[in-house]
């Protein structure tokens, strides 16, 4: 079944592992029949939730930037895949704003069921705590239905494209996009 993917990239840096991995993701997952969408959280306005919770009771959120877009587009994927650097054991900022600006997803009715998660990190995937990964769980228990479905990490990645090096990773990312 055709399934549409949004694949949310958030590292800002230029021609980054993260975009690698997202972009075998979105290859897979085309090459299966999906419709994909890449969105890069470069050069978005996000800005920081002020807990006014009027989201509670409107279906977006106050603040007017591309925050409320970008929430709309993950209400009517029925696949997420976050495409995310790990900097010192945790989520990006940029990630971490757009997840807690996606508020307003608790209270309606979105699409998704399917929750990918693809790291990039420094460090070897046994050497790294799974903080980034628990936090990103715990906003995916928030969904009654969503899961995580797996966990690229770069092993070694940090200099930006270095991620083409370990062809294994980018393998797996295009394999879990292609077994949506």
């Amino acid at each position: 079944m055709k399934q549409k993917v949004l694949v949310i990239c958030s590292s800002l840096r230029p021609n980054s592992n993260s975009e690698l991995l997202a972009q075998q993701f979105a290859k897979g997952a085309q090459e299966a029949g999906h419709s994909v969408e890449i969105l890069s959280l470069k050069n978005k306005q996000l800005q920081f939730c002020t807990g006014c919770m009027a989201c509670l009771k409107t279906p977006h959120c106050v603040l007017q930037d591309d925050a409320n877009a970008i929430v709309e587009k993950m209400r009517t994927a029925q696949v997420l895949c976050f495409a995310a650097p790990v900097y010192y054991y945790g989520l990006p900022g940029q990630l971490k704003t757009l997840l807690d600006r996606a508020n307003p997803l608790y209270s309606c009715d979105y699409s998704f069921r399917d929750i990918y998660l693809l790291t990039a990190s420094a460090e070897l995937p046994d050497s790294a705590s799974d903080g980034s990964v628990n936090s990103l769980q715990e906003w995916i228990r928030c969904f009654e239905q969503a899961r995580l479905a797996g966990v690229v990490q770069g092993g070694g990645a940090n200099d930006p494209g270095e991620m083409a090096l370990h062809t294994d990773k980018l393998q797996k990312a295009y394999e879990m996009g292609k077994n949506i």
